[in-house]
């Protein structure tokens, strides 16, 4: 274990009872609306509250979803969501073409645009981006990109990707971290270092980075569309306590904060002068057991002398154990639901199979832990972020699965470390979430296949391998629906991921400004925001 994670170390008790009574709570999606003909003022900077520490500002590496927020500011993509989900060219100009044997892929791209450092943009620099994540050694991008074979520019406006077999995921793994177009010369120059100072395409450039404090970002003259852009300037100041970044939004020193507790969210919806995006998440919140990742995500999966890592019923029990749905009436005041699996109902490759559950059974769970030869109470240490909200659901969770035969330890780590200790598999069980994607192959092949730059677990089975690629290669939504309930049920079966809920995205803003937008992957969008005119501030736009 770490040594940052272990004096950190903090054993909790049993604290926070699960309450019997659920509430079930009726919540309706709001993603928040373009300015349309809403007044504002030209200028200034605009504040967020952020909830955690990026990591690396770095497309290829980034395993973040705060580091998403920044770069939607500073790094468009090929594609984007729009605000039902549906997929739109950005720094494309089109959905792709994909040949009848479904092997070659051709992207047209955007003409006459420049990078923040007057680089120009073209098919040559987004294969040069590509290609990085396929060469980095440190990639999180490589399985995203599926099994390419080939990266070229057909002209400056053609980029054709050739694959070995066909890979459907291609085009929503591009409206993501792997889509964001970085400056060929700010590559040249920086290298494995990009991070420090990004530049691509977009609204605004990087300014400067105060570790653990902010990071700023300024309005990019350059911009193909900069008469769309309204601010100076934004700043994301670090702000991991929830209370605190919502004082900070009721006071007016922050104009907007991503992540707003459960705990605040009702007194959100009533107040004057704030406003409260929601949206319901393609993403998951989990545990991940350690049962292979000896050497890091990436390598080849290692022996783990673990009873959880080394009998699927010590999973199997833990899975039975905890009651989702008490857990998450108790911590979340039912703002949230409960989830077994990494299949959002609200994807269209939903099915019964990927929306089935384990029943908790803390008495089956009992069973399970005798069979495995297992001695109870099992002490498990569990590592989890350092947040109050994070730490009532260690709580919760703590007693809840106490009488299916465990005792958790819980270590609270910060964040951004605690990204750290699951890449390097520096634990033996850790609860963080993944905010998810409108393909479920970016939720389910980058956490589940052997190698996988996001396999935590370490996880390796040729059956699940199998699986996932089946659903990759597939062209029909159905058939492709059809499969993943398939890896839902194998991945239930080996437990080496236990889903415990769905949360929503909050995100509060002041009414102080306008044209903040929160989709359903996630991300906070800043970059055609600004501040509502006073009567003797309106400009023309």
């Amino acid at each position: 274990m770490a040594a940052a994670a272990l004096a950190a170390a903090l054993t909790l008790t049993s604290c926070y009872a699960v309450q019997d009574t659920i509430t079930t709570v009726d919540r309706t999606d709001a993603v928040g609306e373009p300015l349309g003909d809403t007044p504002v003022r030209e200028g200034g900077d605009l504040v967020m509250g952020l909830s955690a520490e990026p990591d690396a500002l770095d497309p290829t590496t980034s395993s973040s979803l705060y580091t998403r927020y920044v770069m939607a500011s500073i790094c468009e993509k090929l594609y984007d969501l729009d605000a039902e989900g549906e997929l739109v060219p950005q720094l494309a100009t089109d959905l792709p073409t994909v040949s009848e044997d479904g092997l070659q892929v051709d992207i047209p791209v955007r003409e006459g645009v420049v990078f923040a450092d007057g680089t120009p943009f073209d098919a040559e620099a987004v294969a040069t981006t590509l290609q990085r994540h396929l060469d980095l050694p440190d990639s999180s991008r490589r399985s995203e990109m599926g099994p390419i074979t080939a990266i070229e520019a057909l002209d400056a406006t053609t980029v054709r990707l050739t694959y070995e077999t066909p890979f459907a995921p291609i085009t929503a793994a591009l409206a993501d971290r792997a889509g964001m177009i970085m400056s060929p010369t700010a590559l040249d120059e920086l290298g494995e270092d990009f991070g420090t100072s990004p530049t691509c395409v977009g609204p605004f450039r990087f300014a400067e980075r105060v570790p653990q404090t902010e990071i700023v970002v300024e309005r990019d003259p350059g911009y193909y569309a900069a008469d769309e852009v309204h601010l100076d300037s934004i700043t994301y100041r670090i702000m991991t306590d929830a209370s605190i970044r919502s004082a900070n939004l009721r006071s007016g020193d922050v104009q907007v904060a991503d992540t707003i507790s459960t705990q605040d969210a009702d007194a959100m919806t009533r107040e004057s002068g704030l406003t409260l995006l929601q949206s319901g998440s393609l993403g998951y919140q989990a545990v991940t057991f350690n049962i292979g990742n000896v050497d890091g995500t990436g390598e080849p999966p290692g022996e783990i002398d673990t009873p959880e890592a080394q009998d699927v019923r010590v999973r199997d029990a833990f899975s039975r154990a905890v009651d989702r749905e008490a857990l998450v009436a108790t911590v979340f005041n039912g703002w949230f639901d409960a989830a077994c699996s990494p299949i959002s109902p609200d994807s269209p490759f939903s099915t019964p199979a990927s929306e089935a559950c384990p029943e908790h059974d803390p008495e089956a769970s009992l069973d399970l832990l005798r069979e495995a030869g297992v001695e109870t109470p099992l002490r498990i240490d569990m590592q989890i972020s350092n947040t109050p909200d994070s730490l009532r659901l260690g709580q919760a969770l703590q007693a809840s699965v106490q009488a299916g035969g465990f005792d958790l330890e819980i270590v609270p780590v910060e964040y951004s470390t605690l990204l750290d200790v699951q890449t390097r598999g520096d634990f033996r069980m850790l609860q963080l979430g993944w905010s998810g994607r409108v393909d479920p192959a970016a939720n389910t092949s980058n956490f589940l296949s052997t190698g996988a730059g996001n396999n935590y677990s370490g996880y390796s089975d040729e059956d699940m391998d199998a699986l996932l690629a089946e659903a990759s290669q597939a062209t029909d939504q159905a058939a492709r629906a059809e499969t993943y309930g398939r890896v839902v049920e194998k991945v239930q079966e080996d437990d080496p991921v236990v889903y415990l809920y769905r949360q929503r995205n909050l995100t509060g803003h002041t009414d102080e400004v306008a044209g903040v937008q929160t989709f359903a992957d996630g991300v906070v969008r800043l970059s055609r925001a600004a501040f509502v005119a006073d009567d003797d501030t309106v400009e023309e736009r």
